[in-house]
């Protein structure tokens, strides 16, 4: 009897973080399309709206990665960021079958959920948005009669927060009597996800990265487990050895 609820209670687990890897990537890819959709609909291109004086919505498309870098070939970033992400998918699914945190499962799920966020972008936005000029605002049109072809869609970012500014010291080399401000970048909900979960894995789970990469026994993991894995796995291991007796 032991056996069996102890059984039930790790396959409900596992059914319950594939539903939160689940619910969370659907809802979190919903609201970055929605917030793109509803700029690239309602603004023209390189328009600002002050939210604050630290907040503004600035409306700017991007052909690279996040935060608008750019490095590569726009087909073969689109084709990366499929394969990468692919790949993620695929590693989420093969840790939740053998135990994982649920912090860990956290972080993964919104680098997933940002990179797919770009994706549909890439691939779609060309062929289902018009690109007028200023201060006209795109519109949808037919599928395949938008500004390009397939993967050569631009991401679409607006989030930008200019939290300080101030001027270089005359005497600083390569920037003196310059302008400096932090923070720069324009981004998306998209990068936002990504960014945040790729901190907190740097943060928070630098042992589970050393050991998934191979670079540590996974002791070193043990030791520094939280208390719900260590039961999980603990639980595991009675489970082994009972039915082997």
């Amino acid at each position: 009897m032991w056996r069996e609820d102890n059984k039930q209670f790790h396959m409900s687990r596992r059914s319950l973080q594939a539903l939160f890897v689940t619910t969370a990537f659907v809802v979190g890819l919903t609201i970055d399309q929605a917030i793109k959709i509803w700029v690239k609909t309602n603004m023209w291109l390189h328009q600002s709206i002050d939210i604050t004086s630290w907040f503004h919505i600035n409306f700017i498309e991007n052909n690279g990665m996040a935060f608008g870098m750019e490095f590569f070939d726009k087909f073969l970033l689109t084709g990366f960021r499929i394969v990468a992400t692919a790949f993620v998918a695929f590693y989420v699914a093969r840790i939740i079958r053998r135990g994982v945190s649920w912090g860990y499962l956290a972080c993964l799920t919104l680098i997933m959920t940002g990179a797919a966020g770009n994706i549909i972008d890439c691939v779609f936005y060309g062929l289902i948005f018009d690109s007028p000029a200023p201060p006209q605002v795109a519109q949808l049109v037919p599928f395949g009669q938008g500004y390009d072809e397939w993967f050569r869609g631009r991401v679409v970012d607006m989030f930008y927060f200019p939290l300080a500014e101030w001027t270089w010291p005359q005497w600083m080399p390569f920037v003196g009597g310059e302008q400096g401000l932090f923070f720069s970048y324009i981004f998306n909900f998209a990068d936002a996800c990504i960014s945040t979960g790729v901190i907190a894995l740097v943060l928070f789970y630098r042992q589970t990265l050393a050991v998934e990469l191979g670079d540590k026994p996974a002791t070193a993991i043990e030791a520094n487990a939280q208390t719900t894995d260590t039961a999980t796995a603990s639980d595991t291991q009675a489970e082994t050895d009972d039915t082997q007796d």
